[in-house]
Parts: C-alpha cells; sequence; structure tokens
C-alpha cells in the first residue's frame, strides 16, 4: 500500500491558513443541511494531532462537500440502512433496508426527494433500466408483499428475490412482478441481453442451511433472472450455473468459505464479469449471458477475510477486488488490523481468451486511523471516467470517501478523501458511507445514516471525467468511456 505524503488524516487537525481559507471558501457556497461546519478541516501542511470529534468533517482539498439531504420518515430510524445507488437523466435511485428512494439530482448542490417506496426485505439493493427499477430482498418474509413481515426461512412458504417496479411516473412507482430465488437476492447484477428485447439479472445468494427449505446446501451457484423488457411481468429464472463443481473454498478461521456469491460486477462490452463470492475471487466469460464460464478463480488464504465486490479499469486489464472484514460492521481501520485486511487487492487481467488469469498486484487500504467507535473497511466504488488512467472513488463505510489512483497496479496511491467524524465516541453505531459512486460530474454517497451526500472533486488529474455523461448508470454493470 502506497500512502499520502500528508500526516495521518484521520488522527491529524490540519490548521493551516490555506486550509482555513479554503474551508472558509466552502462554508459560504454551502448549502443549508449541507453538514459542513465551523470545526470543519480540510488536509494541507502543518498538523495539529486531534481525533475528529462526533460529526466533524476532514477532507483534502481537492473534495468537498456540497449537500447533504438527511433521511426522512419512514426512513429516517437507525434501523433503515441507506444501500445501494443506481442512476438515471436526473434522478439518483437509492436502497433502504425498508424500501427505496428516489431523488432529482438535476442540481446536485440541491437534491430533492421526488418518492419514497415503503417495501422491507433488506438490503433492497437497486438497479434501473428504463422504466423499470429493481429491488433485492435478502430478508425472508411472510410473502412478496411490501406489506410483508419478518418470517424464518425454516418456513418453506417464506419468500425472498427479486422485485420489479414500473417507475416511469417517478413520483409515483407501481410494484408489477416478483421472482423467487434460491437463498434470495442479497446484491444482483443487470446484464443487458445481447438482442437488446431482454435484460437478466445476476443474482449473488448466500448462507445456506439443511434447515431452510428454499436454501440448501451445497449453494455453489447464481440465478438467472430473465426480464422480457416488452413485458416484464413474465419475469422468470432461467439459469442457475454452478460456479463451483469442485466445491468453492472451505473457508479458515477468519476467512468465509464460499457458500455463494457477495457480488458480480459485469463488463457487458467485453464479454467479462468478475464475481466476489466470499471465499473466492473470479473471472467469468458471459459471451452466452444464460451460461457463464468460470475462466479463472483465485483466493488470499492470508489476508482476505470475505470477497465482498470487485471493479473492472476501462480497458478490462485490471480487477479490484474488496475484503468486507468483519462485515461492514467493525473497526477495521486500525493500526492492529493493518495496511492488507479489510483493503482493497489489485488483479491484473493476463493472458487471451480461456487462457485469462488474474494476477495479484498489491493491495490498497486508506491510510488514515479510525477510532473504534468507527465501523470502517473497504466498501462499494466506482471508476471516475478519467481519459488515460484509472482512478476511482469508493465508500468505507465511517472511513468515508477515498479517491485514489491504480494506474500503476503496484503502486496504489490516494489523491483525495472525504470524512465524517464518529456517530458516536461511546458506542459503535453502524454507518458511513455505502456506496460512493461517481455520476456526470460529482460523487454522489450513500451514507447509512445521514441520508444522500454531493461531493464535488476538483483535481487536474480527474478534469476529463466531466466531459464524460452517462444516460443511465448500473455501476455494477460497468459502462466503457473513451480513452486514449
Amino acid at each position: 500500500m502506497v500512502k499520502l505524503t500528508l500526516p495521518r488524516g484521520r488522527q491529524l487537525r490540519i490548521v493551516s491558513v490555506a486550509a482555513t481559507g479554503l474551508l472558509l471558501a466552502s462554508i459560504a457556497v454551502a448549502p443549508p443541511g449541507t453538514a459542513a461546519t465551523a470545526s470543519s478541516v480540510a488536509t494541507e501542511s502543518a498538523a495539529v494531532e486531534a481525533p475528529l470529534g462526533v460529526d466533524e468533517i476532514a477532507s483534502s482539498p481537492n473534495l468537498r462537500l456540497i449537500a447533504n439531504l438527511p433521511k426522512q420518515a419512514p426512513f429516517d430510524t437507525t434501523a433503515a440502512l441507506g444501500t445501494d445507488i443506481a442512476f438515471q437523466g436526473r434522478y439518483a435511485f437509492i436502497g433502504n433496508y425498508d424500501g427505496f428512494v428516489i431523488y432529482d439530482i438535476a442540481k446536485p448542490s440541491k437534491p430533492k426527494i421526488v418518492s419514497q417506496v415503503h417495501c422491507p426485505g433488506a438490503q433492497n439493493d437497486v438497479s434501473i433500466h428504463g422504466d423499470l427499477l429493481f429491488l433485492s430482498t435478502d430478508a425472508s418474509r411472510s410473502d412478496d408483499s411490501c406489506d410483508s413481515v419478518s418470517q424464518p426461512a425454516t418456513v418453506k412458504e417464506s419468500w425472498e428475490g427479486i422485485k420489479i417496479f414500473d417507475v416511469k411516473n417517478k413520483s409515483k412507482p407501481r410494484y408489477i412482478k416478483s421472482v423467487e430465488t434460491a437463498c434470495g437476492s442479497h446484491t444482483h447484477t443487470l446484464v443487458p441481453a445481447k438482442d437488446k428485447k431482454s435484460v437478466y439479472l445476476y443474482v449473488s445468494s448466500y448462507g445456506p442451511q439443511a434447515t431452510f427449505p428454499d436454501c440448501q446446501p451445497p449453494h455453489d451457484s447464481i440465478s438467472i433472472v430473465k426480464v422480457p423488457l416488452k413485458k416484464p411481468t413474465d419475469a422468470a429464472v432461467v439459469a442457475t450455473p454452478n460456479l463451483f463443481p469442485d466445491g468453492g473454498y472451505e473457508g479458515r478461521p477468519g476467512g468465509s468459505a464460499t457458500t455463494g456469491c457477495h457480488d458480480i460486477t459485469a463488463y457487458p462490452e467485453k464479454d467479462l464479469a468478475a464475481g466476489a463470492c466470499m471465499g473466492d475471487g473470479i473471472l467469468l466469460d458471459i459471451s452466452k449471458r444464460e451460461a457463464p464460464r468460470v475462466l479463472h478463480t483465485v483466493r488470499d488464504t492470508t489476508n482476505f477475510a470475505f470477497w465482498h465486490s470487485a471493479t473492472f479499469n476501462n480497458r478490462g486489464t485490471k480487477v479490484v477486488f474488496t475484503d468486507e472484514l468483519g462485515g461492514g460492521g467493525g473497526a477495521t481501520c486500525n493500526e492492529d488490523v493493518g495496511p492488507n485486511r479489510g483493503a482493497n487487492a489489485i488483479y491484473d487481467i493476463t493472458g487471451r481468451g480461456d487462457k485469462r488469469k488474474l494476477e495479484y498486484r498489491s493491495y490498497y487500504k486508506i491510510p488514515r486511523t479510525n477510532g473504534d467507535t468507527e465501523n470502517c473497511v473497504a466498501h462499494n466504488g466506482s471508476l471516475i471516467p478519467v481519459l488515460g488512467k484509472d482512478i476511482m472513488v469508493q465508500a468505507w463505510y465511517q472511513g468515508g470517501v477515498s479517491v485514489w489512483d491504480f494506474t500503476d497496479s503496484r503502486k496504489p496511491k490516494e489523491i483525495g478523501f472525504w470524512e465524517r467524524g464518529p456517530l458516536s465516541d461511546t458506542q459503535l453505531v453502524v454507518g458511513g458511507s455505502w456506496s460512493a459512486y461517481y455520476y456526470n460530474g460529482h460523487i454522489y454517497s450513500s451514507d447509512i445514516q445521514k441520508g444522500l451526500d454531493v461531493l464535488e472533486l476538483n483535481d487536474w488529474r480527474t478534469w476529463t471525467a466531466k466531459l464524460v455523461h452517462y444516460r443511465e448508470l448500473n455501476v455494477q454493470t460497468q459502462p466503457t468511456y473513451l480513452s486514449w
């Protein structure tokens, strides 16, 4: 891991004249509710040791908060965790353990809530395609309705899977279809069919038990749901490919066994996908959408505890895998855990065709030490569409938002960050940035407890990203952009 040349940012409060000037400028332009306060700091030059206080903000000079829109009823409880984000035009769609929210982000500094749909069913991972919104339910429910209640998975009639909504009218989404899937749907990845008449959802799930009628071990497969775009109510499971016919990783103390996949990122234009499957990382050929093939499997039996998610670089020659050590609820950004656990691992893709392989190059973890009351570990991020470089933004829960460069696979480095202090200085309350994604000129962060944050990145190394605009973005359905 390569660290910034700055001192320990998480334990240092910066008090230079330059930082103060930048802070005052940020406060002057920040709209109400941005959470910028007089105690906020922007890192620069000389430093004085001091931990961040509750809700205090620290950042590098190139990254600043321009808006915060707090969670609103009925999603304003501690248990209503904000989750993943999808984008379309002027809208952001954000999942919540209790449903999902549609935001108008036409003016990023003043986001507005258009509608909220109450439909409990963790995690409510979300994706969007045209007028259709897809929602993952990975919590055993009494039925497939939005009025369901929790019910044990040992009951055969219990339901988990995919819900489909028509969101043509953003102010009044309509629930139109459900598809039950084995072991539920922890996450799903949208993959367009090559004829563009359908979309596929690669459904990742895990955690089988012999007492679960609909989630029996071994569970080495994913579910593939086909959704005909002209008749989405005909959506159905069309395949359940076994990705580990010889069995996945058997596990170890501190390292998860593979009993399914946690998340898959597809790169449709290159017919590739990368799967983060608990104890294994896999590279997939998805040229046949209903029959993905595993090209290569990698394991890290030293440092990785839980293969959580994946990101390709734009050329499709690298994959960044994340390790969600502690499941996202632990304080793992500290000296005891160190720089190689709860981190990212960067792999180069070598070879051609069916001989392509993943080759480890380095780890990356944020270079700030967080406190014992802050859950912090590698989580969801996206490429920033910078021409000629590999740069991404990433959420680290209460470790905040990190912008980092992995153009040199062996020497990744952070080039910017933004974070809040802990939710509490006496107890660990799960919170922080679940997903931090770059979309059409700004970074949007879904904070588990604080709602929607909008950040502005101003850096000469990333200015070309402002030239790239998407009409629709599901980060796990990775788009390509122009390069040189």
